[in-house]
C-alpha cells in the first residue's frame, strides 16, 4: 500500500501540467466556496466541459485532479463566507455560522478563520486516509459481484439516497424517480428504440449530463441571487479594536484542547460521507449537536467558541474523501461532487468500480502509459497536496480572501457567471440544444430548491439509471428464475449478497419513516 502511495505522488508530479492544476484547484475552489450560494459543485459543473474539449493537451490526470481539488477546497472556502458575512458559501459550513460569526463581530475573525483552516486540513487529511485504505480494501471484496449484486446495489442506493436526503421521503423518492426518469430518454442500447424522444432528433442520444449540471446547480443559483438582489456586507473585522494578540491567532493550547473534537467529528464525517446522499451539510450538523452535547462549556456555545467552529468544519472536510468510497468500489456516486467527477473518469477510458484499481489495461496519459491503479493513487496524491495548498491559502490570506469578495459588484458577478454558464453548456456538444436544455434544468433546479425537493437525489439517480438498467438487464440474461435471482443467496453456484443489500436499503426506509412518525407525533 505504502509503495502505492509513493507511486501516486511519482506518477502527479511526472505529469507536466498535474501539479499546477492542483495548486490553482485550491484557488479556485476557495472563491466558489466563499461566493454566498456558489458551491464546489458548482464550480466543478462549469470547469467540466472546458477540461473535457482539452483532456488531449493537457491530461486526464491534470483534469481530474483539478475537479478533485476544487470539491476539497471549496468546502473549506464555504467557511469564509460563514464566519464573515453570516451567510453559508455552501451549505456545508451552515453550523460554522453559529460561533463563527459571533466571533467576528467580537473583533476574533482572524481566531475564527484560522481555527476553520487547521480543522478543515485535520478533518481532510483523516478522510483522505480513511479512503486510501478503505477503497482499496472494499474494492477487493466488491470485485467478485455479479449483475445481480450490482443491479441490488444500485437499488438500495436509489432507496437510500431518496429516503434521507430530503426532509420528505416523499420528495426524496419524487426527485430520485425523476432523475431516473430523464436518464432513460434516448437510444435503448438493447433493441435500437428510441424512448421518451417526442419526436426531437436532438434527444436521441440522450441528456447530457453537462447542461443538466450547469442548470440544477449554476443557473438556479444565479436565479435565486437575482430574486435576493441584496449585496453581502461584511463586518469590520480589520483591526481589532482588541489589544490580545491571541485574538487573532488560533493558539497552541486552544489547538490542544480541540484534538480529541476535531478526531470524533472527523470520525462522523468520514461514516456520513460514505453514505450515498447524505454529504457535508448532515456531517456538520451531527458534529456540531454531538460535540455541544458532551461540552462542559455547552451554554458558551452559540457565542464564539472555537470548539463550535472546529467540530462542524473538521467533520464536513472528513466527508470529502470518503464520499469517494462508493464511487470507486461500487460505481456509485457517494455525493453530487462524486457524481460529477464521472464524466471525467469516462473521458479517460476508466469505468468507477472496483476494477478501477486493476493494473491492466495501461492508459496513455500526459506521453506516458500508467495502470488504472497508478491513475487512482496519483488522485490521491493530488488530494492530499491539494488539502496543504488550500490550508495554506486559507491560513494567510483568507481575510484577504473575505475582504474582495465582499467589494464584488454582485450586479455584474452573478450575469457574468450566467454567460459563462451558457458557454459552458454550448461547448459540451457545440449544440444550441443544450444551451436549451440548461436554462430549462436552471428553471427546474430553481423549483426544486424552492420547494425543498432533493437536486442531489436528483443527479445522482441520473448518473446511476443506465448502469442500474444495464446491470438488471445482464441479471435477467444470466437468470433462469427471473426477479427471484434478486432474493436467492446463490446463482451460478456461489454465494449472492444481493437479497442482503436489499434489506438494508429496506431496513433504511422503514428506519427513517419510523423516525419522521416519531419527530411529528413529538411536535404534536
Amino acid at each position: 500500500m505504502f509503495e502505492d502511495i509513493l507511486g501516486g505522488f511519482v506518477t502527479l508530479f511526472s505529469d507536466d501540467y498535474a501539479i499546477w492544476f492542483v495548486i490553482l484547484a485550491a484557488f479556485v475552489g476557495i472563491i466558489f466556496g466563499a461566493l454566498p450560494g456558489l458551491t464546489a459543485a458548482a464550480a466543478i459543473a462549469m470547469m467540466l466541459p472546458i477540461l473535457i474539449a482539452y483532456n488531449d493537451e493537457i491530461g486526464g490526470l491534470a483534469g481530474l485532479a483539478f475537479l478533485y481539488v476544487i470539491g476539497k477546497s471549496g468546502r473549506y472556502g464555504g467557511s469564509i463566507a460563514a464566519i464573515l458575512f453570516n451567510t453559508p458559501g455552501t451549505a456545508a459550513s451552515a453550523a460554522t455560522m453559529q460561533d463563527g460569526y459571533p466571533m467576528t463581530r467580537s473583533g476574533r475573525a482572524g481566531k475564527a478563520l484560522k481555527t476553520a483552516t487547521v480543522s478543515s486540513a485535520y478533518g481532510d487529511y483523516f478522510g483522505e486516509i480513511v479512503l486510501i485504505f478503505g477503497a482499496v480494501s472494499i474494492a477487493a471484496f466488491t470485485r467478485q459481484f455479479g449483475p445481480p449484486e450490482n443491479f441490488a446495489i444500485y437499488l438500495m442506493a436509489f432507496v437510500v439516497i431518496g429516503s434521507v436526503v430530503s426532509d420528505s421521503i416523499i420528495k426524496g423518492i419524487i426527485s430520485t424517480l425523476f432523475g431516473a426518469v430523464i436518464a432513460l430518454i434516448g437510444e435503448d442500447t438493447i433493441t435500437g428504440q428510441f424512448k421518451m424522444t417526442m419526436g426531437i432528433d436532438e434527444l436521441e442520444s440522450g441528456m447530457a449530463l453537462v447542461p443538466l449540471l450547469i442548470g440544477v446547480f449554476v443557473i438556479s443559483e444565479v436565479i435565486i441571487q437575482a430574486e435576493k438582489a441584496a449585496k453581502v456586507k461584511i463586518i469590520d473585522f480589520a483591526g481589532d479594536k482588541i489589544d490580545d494578540p491571541t485574538a487573532h491567532y488560533f493558539t497552541w493550547s486552544e489547538f490542544k484542547r480541540c484534538i480529541p473534537l476535531m478526531f470524533r467529528s472527523s470520525i462522523y464525517g468520514s461514516l456520513i460521507g460514505m453514505m450515498p446522499g447524505l454529504g457535508s451539510s448532515v456531517a456538520c450538523f451531527v458534529a456540531y449537536g454531538e460535540e455541544k452535547r458532551k461540552a462542559k462549556n455547552k451554554d458558551e456555545w452559540g457565542t464564539g467558541v472555537v470548539e463550535g467552529i472546529a467540530a462542524p468544519e473538521s467533520a464536513n472536510n472528513a466527508v470529502s474523501g470518503p464520499s469517494m468510497i462508493p464511487l470507486l468500489t461500487l460505481g456509485i456516486p457517494g455525493s453530487t461532487i462524486a457524481a460529477v467527477l464521472i464524466g471525467m473518469f469516462l473521458v479517460n477510458g476508466l469505468q468507477p468500480g472496483p476494477s478501477i484499481f486493476a493494473e491492466e489495461p495501461p492508459l496513455f496519459m500526459g506521453g506516458q502509459l500508467i495502470s488504472p491503479r497508478e491513475f487512482i493513487f496519483g488522485i490521491f496524491a493530488a488530494g492530499l497536496i491539494g488539502i496543504a495548498c488550500y490550508a495554506l491559502i486559507g491560513y494567510f490570506a483568507a481575510p484577504f480572501i473575505g475582504r474582495m469578495i465582499a467589494i464584488l459588484p454582485t450586479q455584474y458577478l452573478y450575469p457574468f457567471i450566467f454567460m459563462t454558464a451558457l458557454a459552458a453548456s454550448y461547448s459540451s456538444r457545440a449544440s444550441i440544444w443544450d444551451v436549451g436544455f440548461a436554462m430549462l434544468f436552471g428553471i427546474i433546479g430553481y423549483a426544486m430548491r424552492r420547494t425543498n425537493f432533493s437536486a442531489a437525489a436528483f443527479i445522482i439517480a441520473f448518473v446511476l439509471t443506465s448502469s442500474m438498467e444495464e446491470a438488471f438487464r445482464q441479471s435477467m440474461i444470466i437468470s433462469d428464475s427471473g426477479l427471484l435471482v434478486f432474493a436467492s443467496f446463490e446463482y451460478q453456484g456461489k454465494f449472492s449478497y444481493a437479497p442482503i443489500f436489499l434489506i438494508i436499503g429496506a431496513a433504511v426506509v422503514l428506519m427513517r419513516s419510523w423516525s419522521t412518525y416519531r419527530a411529528r407525533q413529538a411536535q404534536g
